[in-house]
């Protein structure tokens, strides 16, 4: 896990420093030519990836920077560290880019492409395994009086890391904030239909599967926040992969 650590914040102060140049992560008040940067960083009991565990039930250290622009054009990095197979390495780094605006009112579109790398991962018997690849996105969020609504998806198209095949993800999120209190709720539902499927993973032929979420979030102090929330996937449950969890969460943004 140490080394998971100082590879993940390595990898994000390297990226930061190409990004912007400027010593502060946190996000101004006021911007330098319509560019605001922010950043974050958080703890989690168990890493899960469209509710697929990627630290086999452990906890692992993420964090992320992002640029923007007053535009709606955004580019960013988000790290964690992982328990992957030789291939993959103890870490793995997002770098994304896309525009994101309301395109009408109370109606918001993202739209962009994200990279998964595994910069940590070796070669199997002097043979460089793909592990590497790129998967486009698009989001649309709305309110529904007290209730923050997305629809999303992504699809990663036939890649050599997804073994030749390719991936469809549809998902929605909702959130409400209780009112008078500081709580606020939150629910996932995911649709996979290709290669990264939950039973496809867990050893089945399934190559489609939900997976869901349900939680809480509450401030802690500050820009500290802890959230809790229980994970599930269909198809066989493997301990460490896809296994019902509780997940708890303990992010710090700036």
């Amino acid at each position: 896990m140490l080394t998971s650590v100082r590879g993940l914040l390595a990898a994000s102060l390297f990226t930061a420093s190409a990004l912007v140049a400027t010593p502060a992560f946190a996000q101004a008040d006021s911007t330098l030519s319509g560019l605001t940067v922010s950043a974050n960083v958080a703890v989690v009991s168990d890493y899960r990836f469209r509710g697929v565990s990627m630290s086999e039930g452990d906890p692992a250290i993420q964090g992320g920077i992002d640029v923007s622009h007053e535009s709606g054009f955004y580019v960013g990095t988000w790290g964690s560290s992982i328990a992957g197979a030789p291939a993959y390495g103890e870490m793995e780094l997002d770098v994304y880019g896309g525009w994101t605006g309301e395109v009408s009112p109370g109606v918001t579109v993202d739209v962009g492409l994200l990279y998964y790398l595994y910069p940590a991962g070796d070669n199997i018997g002097g043979v460089d395994t793909p592990t590497d690849y790129l998967e486009p996105y698009a989001s649309v969020s709305t309110t529904l009086g007290p209730v923050s609504a997305t629809l999303g998806a992504a699809y990663a198209w036939k890649q050599d890391a997804l073994g030749g095949g390719d991936n469809l993800y549809v998902y929605t999120d909702w959130s409400l904030g209780v009112p008078s209190t500081p709580l606020t709720l939150n629910a996932h539902l995911g649709y996979t239909d290709g290669v990264l499927a939950p039973p496809y993973l867990a050893g089945s032929a399934d190559k489609s599967g939900l997976d869901w979420s349900i939680g809480a979030t509450v401030p802690v102090y500050g820009n500290l926040t802890a959230g809790v929330s229980y994970v599930g996937v269909e198809g066989p449950s493997v301990k460490g992969l896809t296994d019902d969890a509780v997940v708890a969460t303990l992010s710090f943004s700036m």
